[in-house]
């Protein structure tokens, strides 16, 4: 390793989104099904490509630099989210940060709250990886508790303890996932309730990557809780994955300090101008949620057939399985390659495989594929 390079870095792994050597070995072979990245499995509409490339053309000036402070898109955003809140709730811009993806607003909060040994987060494993590799890089204690190996929900009683544990860290920063991934479930009356008692000095983000499919957020409540954020982003149910964006809502103060964090045009004209385009058309991108919901819904009753799968119910666009007791001495890992073999790609993650919902034809074959490889196991 390089000397100048910090020796902690050498422990590290890099997030590995895809699976490496997939596309040039299979593609000419099968048909790949990308199910491992919980993206809509459908692209933007033709007829908006081509307005997109018209608005490219008629609003971007290459030799310009994108506007640095995200004014017409945090607006246009605000006046989203204020839809999706039931109170009578408005969202100003002034609550509203954009970053490139999540990703990046996780790296701001995290350098707003926990740098420079402030103090650790915490996380309730298996959730978002995310969270602990952001911290890690930059150097900041991540402590975690378990979940109910039968709900997920949260071990309250363990992050308590790891909260008024003075042998840790101090907390500064708590991010759930709400709907969790890879497991699925939304938080519960009881975790939203805990959450909320938390001390004014712990960050509570909330990340509602997946509101669009749970249609369950804590938006209304940012009022009353100046101490959380919200992540959302439109990487999922927008299709703008490929275009990394992704926005923050909170308390105009945090928000405040997210823009001192943030590099200057972190977002490309061309991205703005495609959540704003989406926004304009969330009527007609989001009218494909019933029909992935409906085939979430078929999914999980073909894969319950199988004897050697257990199933969780999802409030997301994905399903959570792992295999049942008695199929447990099998190796999950050996299954993933073969699904990938066979070209469905899945993300073997928290003990379990992540399958994201397709398209029907996408589904068909993932029931045809994850049954034919389960069949071969024989239970203990």
């Amino acid at each position: 390793m390089l000397e100048f390079i910090r020796s902690d870095l050498a422990a590290f792994r890099a997030y590995s989104p895809h699976p490496s050597g997939y596309d040039t070995a299979l593609a000419a072979e099968v048909v790949l099904d990308h199910l491992d990245t919980n993206e809509n499995p459908y692209d933007l509409p033709e007829d908006l490509k081509q307005k997109l490339g018209w608005l490219y053309q008629q609003q971007i000036q290459s030799n310009r630099y994108p506007d640095g402070e995200h004014q017409a898109l945090k607006q246009a955003i605000a006046t989203y989210v204020s839809e999706t809140v039931t109170q009578a709730v408005v969202i100003p811009p002034d609550m509203i940060s954009v970053g490139n993806g999540s990703d990046e607003l996780i790296r701001s909060l995290l350098i707003a709250t926990c740098l420079r040994g402030e103090g650790a987060i915490l996380v309730a494993e298996p959730t978002f990886s995310m969270y602990a590799i952001e911290a890690q890089g930059l150097g900041i204690p991540v402590i975690t508790v378990g979940r109910s190996p039968v709900t997920f929900e949260m071990n309250l009683a363990e992050a308590e303890s790891a909260i008024t544990n003075t042998q840790n860290p101090p907390i500064r920063a708590m991010f759930v996932v709400h709907p969790n991934s890879p497991t699925a479930n939304a938080l519960t009356p009881t975790e939203l309730e805990w959450l909320r008692t938390l001390p004014s000095h712990i960050l509570v983000v909330i990340d509602e990557a997946y509101f669009e499919f749970s249609q369950q957020t804590v938006v209304g409540e940012l009022i009353q809780h100046p101490n959380w954020a919200v992540l959302r982003t439109f990487s999922k149910a927008f299709r703008l994955a490929a275009h990394r964006i992704g926005y923050a809502i909170g308390h105009p103060a945090l928000i405040a300090a997210l823009e001192k964090i943030r590099l200057p045009y972190n977002l490309p004209s061309t991205t703005q101008v495609a959540a704003q385009l989406a926004l304009s058309q969330r009527q007609t991108l989001l009218a494909v949620i019933p029909e992935l919901l409906k085939e979430r819904d078929r999914l999980f009753q073909a894969l319950s057939t199988c004897p050697q799968l257990r199933l969780w119910p999802s409030d997301a666009n994905f399903l959570f399985v792992r295999l049942q007791p008695d199929y447990a001495h099998h190796s999950l890992t050996d299954i993933h390659q073969q699904l990938k073999a066979s070209g469905t790609l899945v993300r073997h993650t928290g003990n379990g495989l992540r399958i994201t919902v397709g398209t029907p034809a996408e589904n068909n074959r993932t029931i045809a594929r994850l049954t034919h490889v389960l069949s071969a196991l024989s239970p203990r």
